[in-house]
Formats: structure tokens, sequence, C-alpha cells
């Protein structure tokens, strides 16, 4: 069974769409999406109708919960000159939006479970199991990441919300974290400029179980730059050229 599980598309379908004809190529028996799927980019209303017809299972991340009602869960987080830019950007992505789109994002699941046979299961989640806010890093201190999955240690877990790929063991436990990256928004936790450019591909990873035997794989998909700033520049998103540089000029 090859499970590939994927994360933080934010509205950019077309890089969910160069994820998706590399995971074709590779193979796949089912899709996993941690959240924050449609919020952000782009392509909205394009990356609901794709996610549709790719038949997966969701998660419902912080981005996507906003949007749907407006509730700012994580406003401390955030400068009041963002805030402002990212209400624009809201109000836009559901102007794109008709009543159906609404409807799939509102099936968005807190978590999913996917049995992965012989009594084993992978359980995706947004931030933590309990909060889709929760951040888990490589640099959170090790009890408090233990103690946050200490209770769902049985199952193989996987998040997102972080858009970075990196894995960690779970304490007196065979199993293990993983986060697949970000499929429309990927970049380097650790850059020396303040900006904090994007980086030009899309990630995601490839879980596989055969027998008693697990393997997991990380990708990375280049994207074509050129073909996704024309994407941004012609459409007519708020703030799309500040949004297209933050890619274009990552070095």
């Amino acid at each position: 069974m090859r499970i590939a599980v994927l994360s933080d598309v934010h509205g950019n379908c077309f890089a969910l769409e160069s994820a998706l004809a590399d995971m074709k190529e590779t193979g796949f028996d089912h899709i996993v999406c941690n959240g924050d799927m449609i919020q952000g980019g782009p392509q909205p209303h394009e990356t609901v109708q794709l996610l549709r017809g790719m038949n997966c299972s969701i998660v419902m991340g912080n981005s996507d919960a906003w949007l749907m009602t407006g509730i700012e869960t994580d406003a401390h987080l955030i400068s009041e000159e963002r805030r402002q830019k990212l209400n624009i950007v809201r109000e836009w992505s559901l102007s794109k939006l008709d009543e159906e789109d609404r409807a799939f994002i509102r099936s968005f699941q807190p978590t999913v479970t996917t049995d992965l046979g012989r009594g084993r299961k992978l359980l995706a989640f947004h931030g933590s199991p309990t909060s889709f806010d929760q951040f888990l890093l490589p640099s959170t201190p090790e009890d408090e990441f233990q103690e946050t999955l200490k209770p769902y240690a049985e199952n193989i877990l996987t998040g997102g919300h972080m858009h970075l790929q990196f894995t960690r063991r779970l304490r007196d436990s065979r199993n293990f974290f993983f986060n697949p990256g970000s499929i429309g928004v990927a970049y380097n936790h650790e850059q020396s400029n303040d900006v904090g450019y994007f980086d030009p591909w899309a990630e995601y990873a490839v879980l596989t179980v055969e027998g008693m035997q697990l393997s997991l794989e990380f990708r990375r998909t280049p994207l074509d730059m050129e073909k996704m700033a024309q994407i941004y520049r012609h459409s007519d998103r708020p703030f799309a050229d500040t949004a297209m540089d933050q890619y274009t000029r990552y070095e």
C-alpha cells in the first residue's frame, strides 16, 4: 500500500496539479491531505474542483476554518497590517467559491484515520490531534512534543501547518510522526533575510507499507515559475504581485 500524504496547498491548484502528476508517475493507492487546502492562493475554486476529483481524505486546517467562519484563532500571531491584507484576500477567495465549493470545504474533518493493515493506522491532522493551530517543529522541546502526541502513539502520525518536511520518533513506541511539507507554499524556516522567500517546488511524502515493512519518502516536484507567475498575475487576487515576488526572488 502506498499512501501519498500532502498538506498546505493554500489555493495553489497549479502546484497541486504538478505534484499530482508526479504522484501518478510514481504510483499511489490513496491520498491523505493534512489541511489548509484552499485559502490564500490565486485558484481557490480550481483547487476545490481538483480535490473533489481526487477522492482523497482531507483534514480541516486553520486557514480553511477561518475562510469558512471568519473566526481568527491565531490573531495574536499576526500584525494588524497583515491581518487587514489577509481579510481582503479572504473576501476575494469567498467570492470565487460557489455553495457546492463551500459545502465541500465544510466537510473537511478535524482528523482522518487510514487503515494500513496488520493493526496499524495512520492518523492525520493539521497542527496536532487536538488543535489545528498547534506548532510541532523539529525544534519543539522533546518533552512538549512527546506529551502532545503520547495519547495517539499507537498510530503513525502525520501533520501539516509548518510547511516543512521532517520526521520525529515517538517515545516508547515503534511509531513516528512526519510532516510532508507544503504543496503550495514550501519555505525554509532558517533564512538570513526578513522577507521569508518561498521555495520553487511542491513538497509531499509517500508512506509505503509492505507487510511489516514501512518506508517514508519525501518528494519535491519543481514548479514552472514562469507559468505560476502568469497564473498569479492574470488572476484578480489582491496583492498577487507581492505574493509572487516571494517565489521569484528566492535564491
